[in-house]
């Protein structure tokens, strides 16, 4: 089997030396090279074959975004960005996912061993390196979004009183996907609960470039919070996202619990209570992403009567979760991203 080809970019030699080390032991993966700073890197990638570059954010002489932004527009390459905890670089490293970044996780040290990081890296690798680079570039050339001036109608007057509630899934190539369908949904909506598979620390910061950008609300949800409409509640990294109908109303639980498939939060749990609490009154997408998770939990979404869309594969950077939820017949509808939030429109009628 012919192995991962993996350069590493960061201006930690530390860093470097343990992501190599803990890499090249793998049997799948061969590091090629490494360098402590974007201009080392770009020499260096002009004579070697590398599959996915694994890149720091936050580094001296040129920062890892403009260097990603050059790297997307002549030489896509997936690219994981490995990035530190602090607020800035949260930040960064969400705008890096919004230029094509195909994944992140955090640098070890902290509350992340060594030994969870090099795991999910390697996890990471394994899904990304199979991604079209035209899929990447295609994101990256978009246009930056614009902040949403929010709206100072009351939501509640706005929506029928209804028990609608719409949820979504999504993994690898989720944050551009969920930019892009959260950018056309309307403070009208019926309340959203979502789940992409991104570390603890990062889900905040997420959500709070996402509040920035759509018109509706959004944010991490909180246990015991009133859904609301108008609102999009994402889940916290490392926990999992579940709701309870208490008489009339419908309230955000978070729970750590087992991982399915390997990941907390699981869009399988999410799926898995909106069909049992929502039912016919509810709608669930499952966008983008590797592997199975979220599948079934869809497919008990319509065997509760609720509505199903999963992604097609042409707009999909991975077309793992969505396609596992087509074969099994989870998916009552498969279309494009760019046409969901039209299609929520028709069915519940907004």
């Amino acid at each position: 089997m012919e192995k991962i080809k993996v350069f590493i970019i960061d201006d930690s030699a530390i860093v470097r030396q343990i992501l190599t080390d803990s890499l090249s032991r793998h049997p799948g993966i061969e590091v090629v090279g490494s360098a402590p700073d974007p201009f080392i890197a770009r020499d260096k990638l002009e004579t070697l074959d590398v599959d996915v570059i694994t890149l720091d954010i936050e580094m001296p002489r040129m920062d890892g975004l403009t260097f990603l932004k050059y790297l997307m527009k002549y030489r896509p390459i997936p690219v994981i960005v490995v990035s530190s905890l602090t607020d800035n670089a949260n930040r960064a490293s969400m705008e890096a996912m919004e230029m094509g970044a195909a994944d992140i996780v955090p640098k070890p040290g902290g509350p992340f061993s060594v030994d969870e990081v090099v795991e999910t890296l390697i996890e990471k690798i394994r899904i990304v390196h199979c991604i079209d680079p035209d899929k990447l570039s295609k994101y990256s050339e978009q246009p930056e979004p614009e902040k949403c001036r929010k709206s100072g109608r009351n939501i509640l007057s706005t929506i029928s009183g209804t028990n609608k509630l719409i949820a979504v899934g999504a993994s690898t190539g989720g944050t551009q996907a969920l930019e892009i369908l959260f950018g056309t949904f309307g403070i009208h909506f019926p309340p959203t609960l979502a789940v992409i598979h991104m570390p603890a620390k990062f889900t905040d910061t997420f959500a709070k470039r996402l509040n920035e950008i759509c018109p509706v609300t959004v944010k991490e949800a909180v246990h015991d919070e009133l859904i609301l409409p108008g609102t999009v509640y994402l889940a916290p990294g490392n926990y999992h996202l579940t709701l309870k109908s208490v008489g009339t109303e419908n309230r955000i639980r978070i729970v750590m619990g087992p991982k399915f498939y390997n990941q907390r939060p699981a869009v399988e749990v999410l799926f898995d209570s909106v069909a049992e609490n929502i039912g016919r009154n509810s709608l669930g997408v499952l966008l983008t992403g590797m592997g199975k998770d979220g599948a079934q939990g869809l497919l008990n979404i319509k065997k509760s009567g609720g509505i199903t869309v999963a992604q097609d594969e042409k707009t999909s950077i991975v077309y793992g979760m969505p396609k596992e939820a087509a074969d099994i017949g989870a998916a009552d509808y498969i279309l494009p991203l760019d046409k969901i939030t039209d299609f929520i429109r028709e069915k519940l009628k907004l």
